[in-house]
């Protein structure tokens, strides 16, 4: 069976060492891949968004499934232009993938069908939105309608910091078109939680719940990454809480994209703040979070490529989903000046007996050296009995992986530990 992953990241890389655990799999192509991926995988040289290239590299190569995995090419319509050649995929057409491609209809879904989640108001003029900061609540959010890269978001502590987050959207077009539209909403406060869930539009099935560090630095300072490491189970995520998220949250979202006409096949991303008033949604994601991936599927005990093939064919009901009872934690190894301006290039050592916990996001391969690439570099993810562990671990494994320029936080995991203490 032959299986193409769609994406360059972490993400990917996770993905693709959990498919290769499948039997019935013969080769595996990544587009584009990475340094690191190409140790797992076939790399071949397209851009993600590159549609048309992927379709007629899918097509003569005789794909039999695909995996898009990233967010750009899934709201550009990855998965509906390989469908229209014969070729299952797992990940959700484009007019369900909207979900995350635009914040404004993310919203609107669910003040229509009453899914908890913060107050807000749409803008797409800037001087309307700037007069409505002189009054609103301070602190509030400021969000670009469209994909950022997971940076499109500014909490604003001032009203001159919620100002100058929009002048720089809307006018300074900081991420391109998808600052046109803005999001202005009420600050909420709470543990942060991830929750990933398989779903064919049938049922709605949560994997095990994480914890992301978004901030660059430690003790949460600095500017909002892609992620700076996860661990998983997030504590605060109870058993109850769980409970209230799939009555108020999981199914009716589901059964709201349904009753839109959008039906959403593959894996959807709750990002979930546990307010006073219960459960809300800070976000949605059409896709598998990165780096949430790196720390839920390690944990994932049945096969992912059977999964995946069962939300295709929407059976998911029947699927074999089970996580094991343990914790994990991904610390993320960046170039020192990310989010921003970095160096790379950098030569990065991995001792062999740490390949099957590092998954690689910016590294590319010359001369047979791994050399850094991007902004976040690597993830390396422990396994263990108990968090304390599995975060013990981690950082001795990251003292064990060198490049020049390296950075990473020294508190993943510092929170959620914390949170075990207060709950017990």
């Amino acid at each position: 069976m032959k299986v193409l992953v769609i994406g360059g990241g972490g993400r990917e890389h996770t993905i693709v060492k959990k498919i290769k655990e499948n039997p019935k799999v013969t080769e595996i192509f990544a587009i584009p891949g990475n340094g690191g991926i190409a140790r797992d995988a076939k790399c071949i040289a397209i851009d993600a968004k590159d549609i048309d290239s992927i379709v007629k590299f899918a097509g003569e190569e005789k794909i039999d499934y695909a995996i898009v995995a990233p967010d750009d090419p899934l709201v550009l319509g990855c998965v509906d232009a390989l469908e229209a050649i014969g070729i299952p995929c797992f990940g959700p057409r484009a007019n369900a993938a909207i979900i995350e491609g635009s914040k404004v209809f993310s919203k609107n879904l669910m003040k229509k069908y009453g899914i908890p989640t913060a107050e807000y108001e749409t803008f797409d003029d800037m001087e309307k939105a700037l007069a409505y900061l002189e009054t609103a609540p301070i602190p509030t959010v400021v969000k670009a309608d469209g994909l950022a890269l997971g940076k499109g978001v500014v909490i604003a502590e001032t009203r001159e910091d919620a100002k100058a987050a929009v002048i720089s959207m809307m006018q300074d077009k900081k991420f391109g078109a998808s600052g046109d539209n803005i999001v202005i909403e009420e600050f909420l406060t709470g543990p942060e939680v991830s929750v990933l869930s398989f779903t064919d539009g049938k049922v709605v099935v949560p994997m095990v719940s994480s914890m992301d560090h978004k901030r660059a630095g430690d003790n949460d300072t600095g500017l909002n990454t892609g992620g700076m490491g996860t661990v998983a189970p997030n504590p605060y995520y109870t058993p109850e809480i769980a409970e209230e998220c799939m009555e108020k949250i999981f199914l009716p979202t589901m059964n709201a994209m349904n009753a839109e006409g959008r039906t959403f096949k593959g894996c959807l991303y709750f990002g979930l703040m546990i307010t006073e008033d219960g459960p809300k949604v800070i976000e949605y994601n059409c896709r598998f979070g990165d780096p949430e991936t790196q720390v839920v599927l390690p944990l994932l005990e049945s096969d992912l490529l059977d999964i995946m093939m069962a939300v295709t064919e929407e059976r998911l009901a029947e699927a074999d989903v089970r996580f094991a009872n343990k914790s994990a934690c991904c610390v993320i190894m960046a170039s020192k000046g990310y989010p921003e301006s970095y160096e790379k290039g950098f030569e990065i050592t991995i001792p062999d007996e740490l390949w099957d916990k590092v998954y690689v996001a910016g590294a590319k391969e010359e001369d047979g050296k791994l050399l850094t690439n991007g902004g976040r570099v690597l993830g390396v993810t422990e396994v263990s009995g108990t968090l304390a562990e599995a975060v013990y671990k981690s950082y001795k494994s990251v003292e064990k992986i060198h490049f020049d320029n390296e950075y990473y936080r020294t508190d993943i995991g510092r929170r959620a530990l914390n949170g075990l203490q207060s709950i017990c």
